[in-house]
């Protein structure tokens, strides 16, 4: 099996955070350090001329999301290193719109998980990717050479 990612399709910077029923402070940790992640990507991809102002960000933690858009200190946040209230600065400024997403539309975990057939596919179609069998990726592959 084989992915396919058509020439036409859209080219949009969206971020996805999975923290697997971690506790709190491992789910926030999560969530910051892959919004620096994402900080990094836009900024590789602004000096390649593509301007990213509001990035959607996806978690599955309700209570993750909730911290990050609260500037108050949260009593579960204390033992919580400063370093990683980073994603509160992003969310502040606008850079880093957080969505709450259900595990079970996870984009995330067809790159973190073994999955069923039918709901890795389910996942690649969410992504506008296509499954290929073997056939088509070899038609393909003599098109192209």
């Amino acid at each position: 099996m084989g992915l396919w990612y058509p020439k036409d399709s859209s080219f949009e910077l969206t971020a996805f955070s999975d923290a697997d029923r971690a506790r709190l402070e491992a789910e926030y940790v999560a969530l910051s350090v892959s919004c620096a992640q994402v900080m990094w990507m836009r900024t590789q991809l602004q000096d390649c001329g593509f301007n990213y102002i509001k990035i959607p960000f996806c978690c599955d933690s309700q209570l993750a999301i909730a911290i990050s858009c609260n500037p108050i200190q949260h009593y579960r946040t204390k033992n919580i290193h400063t370093r990683y209230h980073f994603i509160m600065e992003k969310v502040e400024n606008g850079i880093i719109e957080l969505y709450f997403v259900r595990t079970e539309y996870q984009l995330a975990d067809m790159f973190t998980k073994v999955l069923p057939e039918d709901r890795f596919k389910y996942l690649v179609r969410r992504i506008g990717m296509r499954c290929l069998t073997l056939a088509e990726l070899e038609v393909l592959a003599k098109e192209t050479a």
